[in-house]
């Protein structure tokens, strides 16, 4: 055998683990996208999102300017975005019924009252998130997107597969980690740290361990050995920042919503309020990513910005 049939072979090889690999995520979401709009199930939404993600990911390694797979990317992107909606949503509603759940066991009345406002408030959002998933999805999941996945797989994808190399990306996606975890260490080096950029900075570093943990658990087909673990590992460190940032979005849920919408009084309002910012400073000072100054952690709730 000559070498550059050995070479074909390899390539042929190497196309055919990208296939296999992409065409087994689409099915899924195919699969559990269908079942999603049949009753927006908890985890049919969320494995269609995933599936997504996934995928997203896969091309974005491919072909990260989108060059030969734009509309097939801007196709996942915009049901992604859809399903994250509702996903959102329906993680809210759960923490918050189970927050309601021991408040009422706690005897705390007003508070219970208030959460059962904000769920009442978000259900009705989900709603809206739902009605235009159900029109929206079921178009970007027809025949077009088929057509389109098709001529991507006999097309572009083997030419791709030839470019491009799965380590490298995973390598230039852990130096941009490290400097995002650097910028955030020096924003959160003083109490006196302005806080919105610091959260900001947090929220950029989550993403990028996001990124991290997906191309780990896509691509790990294409992957060497040493980086076999870093699903897991950044699946650690999105979590941990996760946790702050729910608080934060939750927190930032209710000042979009306001007081007088969910007809609640000051004093709950307050109290409960107070309590987010409370938690969302103790998960900053728990989280083993970026070491907080104890200080800084302590530090009065106003370092959170309000509305």
């Amino acid at each position: 055998m000559t070498v550059e049939q050995l070479t074909k072979d390899r390539q042929a090889s190497k196309t055919r683990q990208w296939e296999q690999a992409m065409i087994k995520l689409y099915v899924n979401f195919r699969d559990y996208s269908k079942d999603a709009l049949k009753d927006f199930g908890d985890e049919d939404i969320h494995q269609a999102r995933v599936n997504s993600r996934k995928l997203l990911t896969l091309l974005s390694i491919l072909d990260p300017d989108h060059s030969s797979t734009g509309e097939l990317y801007s196709t996942f992107k915009q049901a992604q975005k859809m399903l994250g909606k509702v996903r959102d949503a329906d993680v809210l509603i759960h923490s918050f019924k189970e927050r309601r759940k021991l408040a009422k066991e706690d005897g705390d009345d007003k508070t219970a009252e208030l959460l059962k406002a904000v769920i009442k408030h978000q259900k009705e959002k989900r709603k809206e998130y739902r009605k235009k998933l159900e029109t929206g999805l079921a178009q970007l999941t027809g025949k077009e997107l088929d057509r389109l996945w098709t001529a991507f797989l006999a097309g572009p994808l083997e030419a791709l597969t030839a470019k491009r190399d799965a380590n490298v990306v995973m390598r230039e996606l852990e130096v941009a980690f490290e400097q995002k975890k650097k910028a955030c260490k020096t924003l959160f080096k003083e109490p006196e740290a302005e806080s919105k950029a610091a959260f900001e900075a947090l929220h950029e570093l989550r993403i990028s361990a996001k990124e991290l943990r997906y191309t780990a658990s896509a691509a790990g087909f294409a992957l060497n050995q040493k980086f076999h673990a870093h699903e897991e590992i950044y699946k650690n460190i999105q979590e941990q920042l996760g946790v702050i940032n729910d608080k934060r979005v939750w927190l930032d849920t209710l000042q979009s919503i306001g007081r007088d919408e969910l007809g609640v009084g000051k004093k709950a309002w307050g109290a409960f309020t107070g309590s987010l910012r409370e938690e969302i400073l103790e998960a900053l000072h728990q989280n083993e990513v970026v070491p907080v100054p104890a200080a800084f952690a302590k530090a009065p709730t106003s370092v959170l910005n309000e509305q």
